[in-house]
């Protein structure tokens, strides 16, 4: 049976997150998507993993995700970002990691480096979704929908049966968190997998995030009828085989 954890910002603010502690081992960590949380299969089939191979494990629910503290609405990148250096701080320490970013995951993993370049050994994006706000939502706003999410700070996105509550200063605040202008010089082992049937995020996006690494090992796998989850059994299967090949460079 899995375990949860809390970790107590304060009386009324908590962070639940999943562990798994190790002493002297590197850490993988794992960040979850938009509006995603831990119950899913990526972060039990990665802790499984790591439980496996005698390694730390870390991956929460940012505040307004899941069971953390927090609404949704008030919650942003930034915020997002602050809430996954404070754990990684506290729970991975001062030990290397390697980063698996899920969708928005990947854009809050870029995040990360800098503040912790040197202890980060590998990253893996899985349907990454570096700058999606701006590019993938806001461009495609009609006028009206833009009128009205700043008349009325918040529009109700409806796509497939789910609806998303998009506020204008997470919007805003994605600007400033723009992270494709950059160039990261990290010699780490660097894959990104996509899944060619993903109609969520294109493809490009994990092109562009390997555009940034100029100095990485650096590997794209494009999973054949691969959807932007690439959560089932055969999908999950191959990313743990990448992941492996990551860490076998870093163990």
């Amino acid at each position: 049976m899995i375990k949860y954890n809390y970790y107590k910002l304060s009386k009324s603010k908590k962070i639940r997150y999943l562990k798994n502690n190790q002493k002297n081992k590197p850490y993988i960590v794992f960040l979850h998507g938009f509006m995603s949380d831990l119950e899913g299969k990526k972060p039990k089939a990665f802790l499984k993993y790591a439980i496996k191979n005698n390694l730390g494990f870390l991956a929460l629910e940012y505040s307004g995700h899941g069971k953390s503290y927090g609404q949704f609405t008030k919650g942003n990148i930034s915020k997002w970002t602050r809430d996954t250096t404070l754990l990684i701080k506290k729970i991975v320490q001062k030990k290397d990691f390697v980063l698996i970013g899920s969708s928005m995951g990947a854009w809050i993993s870029l995040n990360q480096f800098k503040f912790f370049k040197e202890q980060i050994k590998g990253f893996l994006g899985i349907g990454s979704a570096p700058e999606f706000l701006e590019n993938l939502m806001w461009k495609k706003f009609t006028k009206k929908m833009k009128k009205e999410t700043i008349k009325k700070g918040i529009y109700n996105l409806k796509h497939g049966d789910y609806e998303y509550p998009i506020s204008y200063q997470l919007i805003k605040d994605g600007r400033k968190n723009n992270i494709l202008n950059k160039k990261l010089r990290s010699k780490i082992y660097v894959t990104m997998i996509h899944g060619s049937k993903d109609e969520v995020v294109p493809t490009i996006y994990s092109r562009k995030i390997l555009k940034l690494f100029n100095k990485a090992k650096k590997k794209l796998l494009i999973i054949k009828n691969g959807d932007h989850s690439l959560s089932n059994k055969k999908n999950l299967k191959k990313i743990t085989l990448e992941l492996d090949k990551i860490v076998s460079n870093v163990v």
